[in-house]
């Protein structure tokens, strides 16, 4: 064979045995005890509970994007270790019960762009290392005391500190040439308007109220960001130039020009020119007070127009709807309600900002609501049963997002009427932090005028378990509903909650949900009381999960022994399909389930279901017999008798084992 055959073979050979090594090199680094990304972020959550790896995820592929918002997570994370993912460019862990401080080490994954924990537990001072890639930063609703080095953040274009305890404005602000949107507020930081901030021409948004900021802010100011941008900013030290929203003083009263001609020339040129100038100065007073009257009398008009035109469209939605809606809502009490809201929308206050905690760059206002309900109009009211909190509305805002705008009406959350919006602030940024599966989360909140507060819940479009216990044929989706009969899919016409199996899932969402809430805000201890758990406040979702909804209205009379009670007549309810229970008809089944009859009144529409099923149906009746004896615990007459929402939780899934694949949170 010739050399240059020996050669080219030789090299072949090297070529191939190059690359079955990397091969292997790189199969034993994903396969091996390095496990590649998968095993860098379940190092960095270890210590955080009911953190779970997605199953099925790929050891090897590098994670690019970590979102893990409102999951309930709970602890410290190993902030180190997410540096070393090369490839993560978004971090979203908002809305969770995270502790501890983040270390500098942190920020130096090399692909970070987008990274939100708004909405934990986190504290401390915030430093933040260079970071050239980093486009958004979100660390608003938490315990932050400082933040540092944010003028290594040259490719920042939206920050967001806002309800934390940071009482200086962050060093190196003004460097940050390509932020857009700011939200300082609700911090009362000390600092000077507007040396201390970026440059103001290129802000699209900004918010400093709630601050003690000192300096001057002009009428572009105001009018480019609006006045609620500058509620509460500072005291006497922060001043508004003249045409803003401070009040103007009156010029002062022009000097007489000077004469030079004698005094008796003077005295006569003044005689002669002054019934020429007290005439101009008598037209221009006419003027003025025509133009005034003319003005007056078209905003008058203005004004009756649009309160014939409320008055007309009250009339026209009168009759048994009406009649309906007093009756669920308590009569005028609710036109009291729509007063208000219409009222904050119609004045000063539409410019007012919305609050969204999972959309945080979605910038809307009080306008923005007033326009997606047609003026909090009846058409698109709720005509909900069992709600405390005030008028609801279904409303579509920007992005496709379909939400319920409710208008408070007495407390909420801990929020008296008179609350300053401060206050109002952080608690429903408290309220909004309790996120489980099993409750309604808050989406969002708007406060307009300092008294008039709306909050936004997410909109369920199957309604509430009375309608599905009472309302509809066998409780299954009634294709002649209102509603429209094209959201149903074919698989969902099959769906109902008439199988044992579905009812059971049910009452053990609706226990987990409530064993969230007893625990206490946040981990607090103090626990959230609901006071009203009745059907018509238990929304299912598109998979029929229950979801707890108009909980946090304080009351001294509520105590979780008073919802354990609730509970067990809901459960009672569920299991019978019988409404409209009271004390009597709870002594009525409690005596049949003590006898061991309680398969007699068990709802036929499950029964009839019951060996349909997978189980036979002897073990069927016998699940169903237990569920009723939760029932039966639950409304012990002593609240000392009663077992806590956790050990229900704990019965009724003994109860029944959940098949593969459903959650056991």
């Amino acid at each position: 064979m010739p050399l240059h055959s020996h050669l080219l073979l030789l090299l072949l050979l090297l070529a191939l045995s190059t690359s079955v090594a990397d091969s292997v090199s790189s199969s034993s680094s994903c396969s091996g005890g390095g496990g590649g990304d998968a095993a860098i972020v379940a190092a960095a959550f270890r210590d955080v509970h009911n953190f779970q790896l997605p199953s099925g995820a790929p050891a090897c592929r590098p994670v690019r994007e970590l979102r893990l918002p409102s999951r309930n997570l709970m602890g410290a994370v190993a902030w180190a270790a997410l540096a070393n993912l090369s490839g993560l460019a978004v971090l979203d862990l908002s809305g969770n019960a995270l502790q501890g401080a983040i270390p500098g080490g942190f920020w130096r994954a090399p692909s970070l762009r987008f990274v939100d924990i708004s909405g934990n537990q986190l504290g401390g001072a915030l430093r933040v290392e260079p970071s050239p890639r980093l486009e958004s930063l979100n660390v608003s609703g938490n315990r932050f005391t400082g933040v540092a080095g944010v003028d290594g953040l040259a490719g920042l274009r939206a920050l967001d500190v806002s309800a934390n305890r940071i009482r200086a404005v962050p060093q190196g602000l003004r460097r940050l040439t390509r932020v857009s949107r700011l939200d300082l507020s609700l911090n009362a930081m000390h600092g000077r308007f507007p040396g201390d901030l970026p440059p103001l021409g290129g802000l699209r948004f900004l918010n400093v109220s709630y601050n003690n900021f000192s300096g001057v802010v002009d009428v572009g100011a105001v009018k480019k960001f609006g006045r609620s941008a500058f509620a509460h900013a500072g005291n006497s030290s922060l001043v508004f130039s003249d045409n803003s929203t401070a009040r103007r003083r009156p010029p002062p009263p022009p000097l007489p020009p000077p004469h030079r001609s004698s005094r008796k020339n003077d005295t006569r040129t003044s005689g002669r020119r002054t019934p020429t100038r007290s005439r101009r100065k008598h037209l221009s007073v006419v003027t003025v007070a025509v133009v005034c009257g003319v003005v007056s009398v078209a905003m008058l008009l203005c004004l009756v127009g649009c309160v014939a035109c409320g008055v007309l469209r009250c009339r026209k939605n009168r009759g048994k709807e009406a009649e309906e809606k007093r009756a669920h809502w308590g009569g005028e009490d609710e036109e009291e309600v729509v007063a208000v809201a219409a009222a904050a929308a119609a004045k000063g206050d539409s410019a007012a900002p919305v609050v969204l905690f999972e959309r945080p760059l979605m910038e809307l206002t009080l306008a923005d609501l007033s326009a997606a309900t047609s003026g909090f109009g009846r058409e698109l009211q709720l005509a909900e049963r069992g709600g405390r909190s005030g008028a609801a509305y279904r409303a579509v805002l920007p992005g496709d997002l379909h939400v319920v705008i409710r208008v408070v009406d007495g407390a909420m959350a801990g929020v008296g009427e008179d609350d300053e919006p401060a206050a109002a602030a952080t608690a429903f940024r408290d309220l909004a932090r309790l996120r489980h599966p099993n409750i309604l989360p808050l989406l969002g909140y708007c406060i307009a005028g300092g008294k008039e507060k709306l909050l936004l819940y997410e909109y369920m479009e199957k309604g509430d378990l009375h309608r599905w216990l009472h309302e509809l044929p066998a409780g299954r989706p009634d294709m002649e509903d209102d509603t429209g009969g094209d959201i149903w899919e074919a698989a969902e016409d099959k769906r109902s909650i008439s199988d044992w199996p579905t009812r059971h899932r049910i009452a053990l969402g609706i226990a987990r949900g409530l064993a969230f809430l007893h625990q206490g805000w946040a981990g607090s201890g103090r626990p959230v009381v609901h006071g009203h758990l009745v059907p018509t406040n238990i929304l299912l979702g598109e998979d029929l999960e229950p979801r707890i909804s108009d909980f946090g209205h304080p009351s001294d009379a509520a105590t979780p022994e008073g919802d354990v009670y609730s509970f067990g007549v809901l459960v009672l309810e569920l299991m019978t399909g019988q409404a409209g229970w009271d004390e009597a008809s709870v002594s009525w089944a409690r005596g049949i389930i003590r006898d061991q009859k309680g398969l007699d009144i068990v709802d036929p529409r499950v029964r009839d279901e019951a060996g349909g099923g997978l189980e036979p149906e002897a073990m069927a009746e016998r699940e169903m017999v237990e569920c009723l004896r939760v029932g039966y615990l639950c409304t012990a007459q002593s609240p000392d008798k009663r077992p806590t929402m956790q050990q229900v939780v704990g019965v009724l899934k003994d109860i029944r084992v959940a098949p593969a694949g459903s959650s056991s949170t």
